[in-house]
């Protein structure tokens, strides 16, 4: 099941080539997706701790104990900071630097606006814990994100056109592989264990690869 708002995480990303579109759909895809690609990790290595709960909101049978250090506000600005930090070192490109970095404190923004109060604002016993509930309908889920994505999809299709084959169906492949993955998050059952959940959540990590690789065979539309 879905460990973050996933979509709509996608949809930033997505998005972010408008604003920055000298940058690669790889990394303005990293960046939004940036906490769910360490938090599983801490997950396996207990440094951070969930357990299912069926029931826990309407949308996802996920509790979320603890994960501080890759879900509370100040940790992200931080991973922000050092995204954007290696971007630009790599780059020199300080435009795409400053929406990744956007991107990266986006994902904390909309998992507050989704999450029941489960969201730290910083690491330790005393942080308040945030959280708007919208998991707590999945029909007003599913509209959000769903409208989210699709935005953020069109936004990067006006961005860009296709170079060649692989530009438009790796795009395309890309988009409807996030949709059922989404779908069978929404139908699915419960997962069986925490430990199960943050070894496929490892396979977040296929998202920014991806679009990438599509990305690579598309070009700025001028």
């Amino acid at each position: 099941d879905p460990p973050c708002v996933f979509i709509g995480h996608l949809a930033v990303g997505f998005a972010s080539k408008r604003l920055a579109p000298r940058a690669s759909l790889g990394p303005l895809m990293a960046a939004p997706l940036l906490l769910d690609l360490v938090w599983p990790i801490f997950v396996l290595v207990g440094i951070e701790r969930i357990h299912v709960d069926p029931g826990n909101t309407a949308f996802t049978p996920i509790a979320f104990d603890s994960y501080p250090w890759s879900h509370s506000l100040v940790t992200s600005v931080g991973w922000a900071l050092l995204f954007a930090g290696v971007y630009y070192a790599v780059t020199r490109y300080a435009l795409g630097a400053a929406v990744m970095a956007a991107g990266v404190v986006s994902h904390w923004l909309l998992d507050a606006a989704s999450h029941r109060p489960d969201m730290p604002l910083y690491p330790g016993a005393t942080s308040p814990l945030v959280g708007l509930g919208l998991w707590n309908s999945v029909a007003g889920t599913v509209a959000v994100e769903g409208a989210m994505f699709a935005a953020g999809v069109a936004l990067y299709v006006g961005t860009t056109r296709p170079r060649d084959g692989i530009g438009r169906w790796a795009l395309a492949s890309l988009v409807g592989f996030a949709t059922i993955v989404y779908a069978s998050n929404v139908v699915g059952q419960p997962p069986p264990s925490a430990s199960a959940v943050a070894w496929v959540s490892l396979g977040t990590w296929l998202f920014p690869v991806w679009a990438g690789w599509a990305d690579a065979h598309r070009a700025v539309r001028s």
